[in-house]
This record gives structure tokens, sequence and C-alpha cells, in this order.
């Protein structure tokens, strides 16, 4: 049985939803909760509330609100009071392998929160590092999703592995690190699975042993929208260009692109400038750039209702990426040019995140 740590019904409308998407996605542990129950919204609402030992979701809803053990422990996590979470565990060992909402267990949770010391309190007293929840997630992908090179080392010292696979096939940990672009996580991970995109993140087309294999993950919650990977080479490759950009794998651009990529290629959310320039990456934007990127390419970036026909400007402007701002209006980058969704200049986009310098940048 799983155990409720919130007591925010909305949490557990989100839950649901997650838990749906990993199902149509074909994880196992999701649809193993699922059964036989319909791949619905309903039917999301019915397995969730049965899980945490509930009939029905009004049942749910009063349950989240009763203080227990597992949602005591929780909130010493949230704290970052290793000093409670460790009297709480002590009177209740069990609480280190119970799993909570979506099969968390505490030490994913607390691998979430980037507190090192919680973390250990859990492992010493007994946590078991490579619990999946349903989706598959482990508390050393947490690690790689935040980019904790920290953190991924003391569970790699612990005995974490690196080959567990999360919301697909081939989503290791490393998978998940490169899909963000945080390669300093990324380089401490192996290199599972040794498709061509991993081998671009890692800057080495030769690790690439198996070009097609492993690209069951493309998307690291349901925020973004639904999508299958084919065994297209025309898409292995475009979608290894935008992994390459995304790390700062300047190195093997050019001979990505010799092999046939498409550099304004948007092989799934987001072309390889635009993931250089939300990330802020100066050397991948410039070579880009220099490879003939067209500056006012239009693209999907996030989720559907983030980024719909926006170019690189608009999502450098989102995180204030002052330096690749003035690289793309150097190359020619149009500042009046409005997105897809919210008919936004990349200024009004630099004002709606308190980006002010990047505002006062475009505006000028």
């Amino acid at each position: 049985m799983w155990h409720p740590f919130r007591d925010d019904v909305q949490y557990y409308e989100e839950r649901a939803r997650g838990l749906l998407a990993s199902a149509w996605d074909g994880v196992p542990g999701a649809l193993e909760v699922f059964d036989d129950v319909p791949l619905t919204e309903e039917g999301a609402h019915i397995v969730l509330a049965q899980a945490h030992g509930c009939e029905d979701w009004k049942a749910l809803e009063t349950h989240i609100r009763r203080p227990r053990p597992f949602a005591r422990a929780y909130q010493a996590i949230e704290m970052q009071n290793p000093g409670e979470l460790k009297a709480i565990i002590t009177r209740d060992p069990w609480l280190v392998k119970a799993s909570g909402t979506n099969g968390n267990d505490l030490l994913g949770l607390a691998a979430a929160t980037e507190d090192e010391r919680v973390v250990e309190v859990l492992l010493n007293d007994g946590a078991d590092i490579n619990h999946q929840n349903v989706h598959g997630w482990t508390a050393l992908h947490q690690a790689a999703y935040v980019n904790l090179p920290r953190l991924a080392r003391l569970l790699l010292d612990r005995g974490a592995r690196t080959d567990l696979e999360a919301r697909g096939a081939g989503g290791t940990p490393l998978t998940v690190a490169l899909f963000w672009g945080n390669r300093e996580t990324a380089e401490l991970l192996g290199t599972d699975p040794p498709n061509l995109r991993t081998a671009a993140g890692l800057g080495d087309l030769g690790l690439a042993t198996d070009p097609e294999a492993g690209r069951g993950y493309y998307r690291p919650h349901s925020g973004f929208p639904r999508w299958w990977p084919t065994d297209d080479p025309q898409e292995v490759l475009d979608e290894a260009l935008s992994w390459a950009a995304r790390n700062d794998r300047t190195e093997v651009l050019k001979e990505l692109l010799r092999r046939g990529a498409r550099i304004d290629a948007d092989v799934y959310r987001g072309t390889a400038l635009a993931w250089a320039a939300y990330r802020g990456l100066e050397n991948a934007t410039r070579a880009l750039l220099d490879l003939g990127a067209n500056p006012d390419q239009r693209t999907t970036f996030g989720g559907p209702m983030h980024g719909e026909g926006v170019t690189a400007l608009h999502l450098a402007a989102e995180r204030g990426q002052l330096s690749v701002i003035r690289m793309l209006l150097d190359a020619g980058a149009d500042r009046t040019i409005t997105d897809a969704n919210f008919e936004a200049t990349p200024a009004n986009w630099a004002g709606h995140n308190d980006q002010g310098e990047a505002q006062a940048l475009l505006s000028a």
C-alpha cells in the first residue's frame, strides 16, 4: 500500500495524470498498477485511490488529511532536518522500506531536495538505493535530472546502478542527465545505452555501438507531449545533433552535419540552436550559427503550453542568457518576432520571467 505524504488534493490529481502518462508510454510499473483498469483519467483516479487503500477518490481526499508517520518523515526531509528524520525512522524503522504515492520511497523524495545529509540518514538506516517508483525512477535518476554531481557520486559510491531504466527503454540516469544538458553529472554515469544520441551528448561518436537502441525514453515527465521515436536514420541523426548541442559538444556538431543531420530539425521539442540558447551555451550557439543555423528558426520547446513557434531568442530571453542574446542579435535575430501561443516577443518573455536585464537589452 502507498502512503500519502502531501495533504493537497491537486498534488494527487497531478500524480494521477503522471501515472496515466507512464502507462500510455508502456512503462511496466505503471501498467502493473492499472492491471485491468482502463487507461483513462477516471481509471487513474481509481487505481491511485485503491493503491492508497481507499475505495474511491472521495475517500482518498479524506485519507490524505490525516497525519501519518510517512508524511512526518517527508516533512522532515522537506525541512532538510536530518536529526528529526533520524528520530522519526528510529521510532518507525519500517519507513525506510515503505512507498508513498506512485511508489516513491523516502530516499527518492530526499534526492529531490538536494540535501545529502538526509540521503545519508536514509542510506545508513537501510533504504534501498536502487528502489524504482512506478515510472522506474531511482534516486540516481533524480540526481541526474537536477544535475547534482556530488549527490550522484555519493549514490554511486554506495552502490547505485546506472543501468536501471525509467519512463521507457533506455531511460537510464545518463539519458536523463543528457536530455537536460546536465553534462557535469552525465560524465559520472557511464555510457549506457550506447546509441547515437548518448554518444553525441558525451562528445564521442565512437561510443555509438548501437546507434538506434534504447530510444524509448523521450520525455522526462507528462508535461511534455506524447511521441513515439522511430528507427528512421534521419530522425536518429537529427536527435543526436540536438543532444550534442544541449550538452555543448561542439566537437561533434560538424561531423553529425556531415553525416546528414539537419541543422533546422525539431525532432522532439527543440532544434539544436533552441537548446543551446536555452542552456546559455555560448560555444554551441556560436558554432551552430557559424554552421548555418537560422537565428529566427521557429521551433517547439518543452510542453505544448510552453513553446510553440518560438525562436532561440525567446528561450534565451526567458532564462536571461545575456551573452547568448547578444550573439543572436549580432547574427541578425529578429527581436520583434512573436511566438504562436502568446503572440509575445522575446522582450515580453524576458519580462514575464523577471529577467530585467534581458528585457532591457531586447527593448533597446
